[in-house]
């Protein structure tokens, strides 16, 4: 919902100032390379890590049942330091273990990932995120809905949706979001809970997507099976593109929905 300037009349709302980028990332202080970090950190770690995606399998093959403590704790650390994005390791568990295992393995990663992000943002970020917040309405509006009941705060079950819809848009940066909700002192159970439900759908897909490509790739390396058409590939790559994109809408407008009635009932 656009907010318009003041013109006077009652009820009317002030744009809040715009602010460049310099400014913006010079009042988050020492969160500001935290910030910095999440945004440009996974890039270049993702790119490792597909890059050298069969090399690394095969040394958590080679080490059997503490290959998969290994991924999963490397997820967690690496995850948590914003120094690899949430897709390649994903895909990575995918093409490693198989959906069955991958699957739960990727998802404790992002899990451990999501405490140690927590715990480095609170330190780092104090009460300068928070003073930001006040001054963005929009952004209000979902801290306001995130804290404990009293004042316009919300339950456990409404907190819970926030931090779901939040996660869930397949383009949403764990970092980043991580950041966020350290910052404005989200609960525990409701921090833990929805990372875990909004992270799922795009966590599978990309498990799917790893264990797919690693069968194929396989099939053709060792001739033990006739490899799948590529056509049929690509479909179910786009196909899970377009699931995850319909997810993301549905999450953006629901997000809007909640915080646009969160304003509403603190004026």
């Amino acid at each position: 919902m656009p907010e318009h300037q003041a013109t006077g009349k009652p009820g009317g709302t002030k744009t809040p100032p715009t602010m460049t980028a310099g400014e913006f990332f010079r009042r988050l202080g020492p969160a500001s390379i935290l910030a910095f970090l999440a945004l440009a950190g996974p890039i270049a770690g993702g790119f490792l890590i597909l890059g050298f995606m069969d090399t690394i399998a095969q040394w958590l093959h080679g080490h059997e049942r503490e290959g998969l403590a290994i991924y999963a704790g490397a997820f967690a650390l690496l995850s948590g330091l914003a120094l690899i994005p949430t897709y390649a390791p994903s895909i990575l568990g995918g093409w490693t273990f198989g959906i069955l295992v991958g699957f739960p393995a990727a998802l404790t990663g992002f899990i451990g990932g999501a405490v140690i992000g927590y715990f480095i943002a609170r330190r780092a970020s104090g009460d300068r995120v928070v003073r930001l917040i006040e001054e963005r309405p929009s952004w209000a509006a979902v801290r306001d809905a995130l804290l404990p009941g009293g004042g316009v705060g919300a339950g456990f079950w409404k907190s819970l949706g926030i931090v779901t819809l939040l996660r869930l848009p397949p383009n949403s940066p764990f970092a980043a979001t991580n950041l966020v909700l350290a910052s404005v002192k989200t609960r525990w159970p409701v921090y833990l809970l929805g990372t875990a439900l909004g992270l799922s759908p795009r966590t599978f897909a990309a498990i799917w997507l790893g264990a797919t490509l690693h069968h194929q790739f396989a099939s053709i390396r060792e001739g033990l099976d006739a490899p799948k058409p590529w056509w049929l590939l690509v479909t179910g790559i786009v196909l899970v593109i377009v699931v995850l994109g319909v997810i993301g809408v549905i999450a953006k407008r629901a997000l809007e929905r909640v915080t646009n009635s969160v304003k509403r009932n603190s004026r």
